[in-house]
């Protein structure tokens, strides 16, 4: 017989009900809840409450949101706590019962407004220990990469600061009395403090800005239209891919410069000191070479000289490597056969700058493939340290080191594309140190995927046992586990 739906009628009580039996024993956030002690947080956050008054959102709980946030990839915190009561897992995960009240909204933005970067960074520290303690940091070979992430703000947004000056002028005195003042605090402040934010070089980022969000950077990305960007670095070791160092910046700054703090993080959060790092051309400048060299680290990195020599407006011109150097008589010798000498020091380079005589390069049949310059003629600049920086351009140029900047280009990618999953292409709130937050939690999502994928805690030879040969090429097929583990949240 077939049988008729009845009508829906609401029950007055639910009896029996129990959340625990509702949720499969293998649903993912029950290997979250299995693995992360969310307890922590009453220790971090307990100097941002009172002693009396109304009672909070327990912290945990509150974590436990943001973590279903970008876990889930709700468009919005409103989304989310309408769509948590019609999801019986998240109830379980959170603590909560059927007829439990849901908290507000706002809750979420307080809290963060309130604990700040510091529990995050905190939590993703914890999660990386977790992964070094379940043998999945060797720690050995560390890749590192950046990836540009659109501001929650519109171009529409985008001001013109020198523009604006004439029609706020008393203001813009009033303003400026204000910015001198707080200067000349900076400057009486001690040396070894380190400056409120990263100066910024790119010239129009320093006309113009967004009034909706001040610290995006507008940038070009290929041949689209500018947009507002901030820009994340990110450390990964090459075992099983775990994220070991990540921070956020501004999308004009220059990412050479995060390579020294990408390695002083990998070694203060694994207790590990990388012995090569692996990136692309854009680290490859003479500091960063001398950093790694300084610190006892093989730097497996292409040459951003040689990059930049390759492209087309200089790919007429004789690259440095034709102009022969006599340590004898501290001269180099060009393609034409004219000598170049010595004749200053650069302080900001630390490098001598060499030349030929007056009128030699301006007569030389070889000038239109020496130099673009119409008055000046060819100069060199060789470091203070150039025998040094000679060795390790070679060893960048190595087999060993060619190989592993392949595998990092595939390895990077893999990771930044898992990424995407969890809302990392778009700045969720405003600020730079709110979108350093939202950079955290879902560095954290990614660890959480492999400590799952890779299951529970394992011994470290395991790990030790993966050669060199290998490490990187293990990492494609732990994507693709943690791909297939983590489909069941669909």
């Amino acid at each position: 017989m077939m049988g008729r739906e009845n009508t829906p009628q609401s029950s007055l009580f639910y009896t029996g009900i129990n959340l625990d039996k509702r949720v499969r024993s293998d649903h993912v956030l029950r290997k979250v809840a299995r693995l992360v002690e969310f307890d922590f947080v009453y220790g971090e956050v307990k100097e941002s409450y009172g002693y009396n008054g109304n009672v909070s959102v327990p912290p945990p709980m509150i974590l436990k949101l943001m973590l279903l946030l970008v876990l889930y990839n709700v468009r919005s915190e409103r989304e989310l706590m309408a769509t948590l009561p019609e999801r019986l897992d998240w109830l379980w995960f959170l603590g909560l019962e059927l007829d439990s009240e849901i908290p507000d909204h706002s809750v979420l933005s307080k809290a963060r407004r309130r604990w700040g970067v510091e529990l995050f960074r905190s939590f993703f520290e914890r999660i990386v220990w977790q992964c070094v303690q379940s043998g999945l940091v060797d720690g050995r070979k560390l890749f590192c990469d950046s990836s540009l992430v659109e501001a929650d703000a519109s171009c529409n947004s985008v001001l013109d600061m020198q523009g604006l000056k004439r029609y706020l002028n008393p203001a813009y005195r009033e303003l400026e009395a204000r910015l001198e003042e707080r200067e000349q605090k900076e400057k009486e402040q001690p040396k070894d403090d380190p400056p409120a934010s990263t100066p910024r070089q790119n010239m129009v980022n320093q006309r113009f800005t967004s009034s909706t969000d001040p610290d995006a950077s507008v940038v070009r990305k290929g041949q689209g239209k500018p947009k507002l960007y901030y820009q994340t670095h990110r450390g990964i070791d090459a075992a099983y891919g775990v994220i070991t160092a990540t921070v956020i910046g501004p999308g004009d700054e220059n990412e050479a410069h995060r390579l020294g703090g990408l390695l002083q993080d990998h070694l203060a959060h694994t207790q590990r000191s990388a012995e090569v790092v692996v990136a692309d051309s854009k680290y490859g400048t003479t500091a960063n070479f001398l950093e790694c060299y300084d610190r006892g680290i093989a730097a497996h990195i292409p040459v951003l000289k040689q990059t930049q020599d390759k492209q087309e407006r200089r790919r007429e011109i004789f690259p440095e490597s034709l102009f022969v150097y006599s340590p004898q008589t501290d001269t180099y010798t060009c393609p034409a056969g004219q000598t170049l000498r010595r004749r200053k020091y650069w302080n900001t380079r630390k490098a001598f700058e060499y030349v030929t005589a007056r009128g030699v390069c301006r007569q030389c049949p070889l000038r239109i493939q020496c130099t673009r310059s119409q008055s000046a003629g060819r100069t060199l600049k060789r470091h203070e340290r150039q025998e040094i920086l000679d060795n390790l351009r070679a060893q960048a140029q190595s087999r060993p080191a060619k190989r592993d900047i392949r595998i990092r280009q595939h390895f990077m990618e893999c990771s930044f594309a898992q990424a995407k999953r969890f809302g990392f292409k778009r700045a969720r709130w405003r600020g730079q140190w709110r979108v350093q937050i939202q950079d955290y939690l879902i560095a954290v999502v990614q660890n959480l995927q492999l400590l799952i994928a890779r299951g529970w805690p394992k011994p470290r030879a395991a790990v030790a046992a993966r050669t060199n040969a290998t490490l990187g090429f293990g990492i494609l097929d732990s994507f693709a586990l943690q791909q297939a583990t983590w489909v069941q949240m669909a």
